[in-house]
């Protein structure tokens, strides 16, 4: 199994491939430095949002995964990361906002 990143060296690395690119990135929410699953909200700037967050597949391989799937509107989107909080309240959120919706990460999306 691949050794995780913390959360708080992802987003620095994620935030600053998203301002090369001339996008912009920010934290929503800081979760903890050690154990924080890391969520992405991804806002096309047009009221479309995809959310990503990790997972393990495999061998334990790393993927970010759409638990609603491609496109949402922000009220489900706020829905789904207050209920995520709720049962894991150390989690980060990452908001990038790119119109082409892209994530700025490694791993694959699946």
């Amino acid at each position: 199994m691949l050794p995780k990143l913390k959360a708080a060296i992802q987003i620095k690395a994620i935030i600053r491939r998203a301002e090369v690119a001339g996008c912009h990135a920010f934290l929503v929410r800081r979760g903890s430095e050690e154990a924080g699953a890391l969520f992405l909200k991804l806002s096309r700037l047009d009221g479309t949002f995809t959310v990503l967050n990790q997972a393990r597949r495999g061998e334990g391989e790393l993927v970010w995964t759409k638990p609603l799937g491609n496109s949402a509107d922000e009220a489900a989107v706020s829905r789904y990361l207050e209920k995520q909080v709720r049962f894991d309240p150390d989690l980060w959120i990452l908001e990038i906002e790119d119109r082409e919706g892209r994530a700025f990460v490694d791993e694959p999306v699946v």
